[in-house]
């Protein structure tokens, strides 16, 4: 049956059943052109229904576009199949067809079919390189980017001096300058500051001075003034002097891993919180020793024995102040700085103080006892006998 000769329903039917084909026309197409054609004529019926299969095979294929061998299609099946089993590693393919791929034949298909990438048979998700961003979790992408910025940002020491104040003793008043110590690089949780007078950075100039002088040569020292010290404006001009000194000199790398440069922060700190330990006055002694240690964190990072002393000192504190888990939290950060170092004369008043507070907070001490022994036997082979307490040791660093 012809175009011309099929009802409106009938091409309907004809139109749906020839389905994702590429040709584009509507039933309402395919009416106009029936309408427009002119009628055949009549036959008979043999010749009418050869006519009208040749009609129907002709109409088939203008509709459906290019021809497809299906057994070729078959044959690509299996092929792929037996690909799949030979492999049993590889993880199977999925093929993404959009609408328009799956009207057309496996010639045009083949050219935009979408893969997922392949994977290498035998690999795993714990592998050396590391992980996409997108298949990481919020924790390990934080983590990640931490550590990215470590590397990129060097730690350095920033110093500012942020405010004064107006202090007397009994001869005379003098400025006390305050001076904030903040560590860049990382998040800084500890930030601590000093007070110094301007006859403390005038000692710390003359005392570098005799081993630094040609690094020092152009570091501009302010001048002392000896009338109107007390004006604002003085004041002042003279903080923004002191705080270029300070950065000039951090900038030399001499300079700043001096002990000279270390014990102008850290010396009258230590003086106050020992005097304090001495006459028993241990919560304040506390407080000083805590904010001596976060500023030997910053400014003696790159000489960590120096902090021993300091450490247990804050060990006696506590324990004075029956704050025995506190006192064992800080002996755990001593015993790995001393370990290395068994002639210290810290080292046995320690390991017999953190054995002890092991023993009433019922923890492991077998390890101490070991290291304790080690300290012990070479001190008999130096002949030093007496054994002291930690608390006279630290007692001994408040008069030396």
């Amino acid at each position: 049956m012809t175009p011309a000769m099929m009802t409106e329903e009938q091409l309907a039917c004809r139109c749906v059943s020839v389905e994702g084909k590429e040709d584009d026309r509507t039933v309402e197409n395919v009416v106009s052109e029936a309408q427009d054609s002119p009628a055949s004529p009549a036959r008979t019926q043999k010749s009418g229904d050869s006519e009208s299969s040749e009609m129907d095979d002709e109409t088939i294929q203008n509709l459906q576009g290019p021809s497809v061998d299906l057994e070729m299609e078959s044959t690509e099946d299996e092929e792929m199949a037996c690909t799949e089993e030979d492999l049993p590693s590889q993880p199977k393919k999925t093929l993404i067809l959009p609408a328009k791929v799956q009207q057309r034949g496996n010639r045009d298909a083949a050219d935009i079919v979408e893969e997922r990438p392949k994977e290498t048979p035998g690999t795993s998700d714990t592998i050396s390189s590391p992980c996409p961003h997108y298949l990481m979790t919020t924790r390990e992408l934080q983590l990640y980017w931490k550590a990215e910025k470590s590397k990129r940002k060097p730690v350095r020491l920033v110093f500012d001096i942020q405010s004064t104040r107006i202090a007397e003793d009994f001869l005379s008043k003098f400025v006390l300058y305050k001076i904030v110590i903040i560590k860049t690089g990382s998040y800084d949780g500890s930030k601590v500051f000093i007070e110094r007078r301007y006859s403390d950075f005038e000692k710390l100039h003359k005392n570098l001075l005799k081993d630094f002088k040609e690094e020092m040569e152009d570091i501009m020292f302010p001048k002392k003034v000896l009338m109107g010290n007390m004006i604002p404006e003085i004041i002042n001009k003279r903080i923004l002097m002191l705080n270029d000194y300070l950065r000039e000199l951090y900038a030399i790398k001499y300079i700043r891993k001096s002990k000279k440069f270390m014990d102008f922060f850290i010396n009258p700190e230590l003086e106050e919180g020992y005097s304090c330990l001495r006459g028993g006055q241990y919560d304040k002694a506390l407080e000083i020793f805590q904010n001596i240690v976060y500023l030997q964190e910053k400014i003696a990072s790159h000489f960590p024995t120096v902090m021993i002393p300091s450490l247990c000192a804050l060990l006696v504190c506590y324990k004075d102040l029956d704050e025995i888990e506190k006192a064992y939290e800080v002996g755990t950060k001593v015993v790995p700085l001393i370990e290395k170092h068994p002639g210290h004369k810290y080292y046995v008043p320690l390991l017999d103080t953190m054995i002890s507070l092991a023993y009433k907070l019922e923890k492991d001490f077998v390890s101490l006892q070991k290291q304790l022994s080690k300290g012990e036997n070479m001190m008999r082979r130096g002949l030093e006998i007496t054994m002291f307490t930690l608390k006279e040791m630290v007692v001994q660093e408040c008069t030396s």
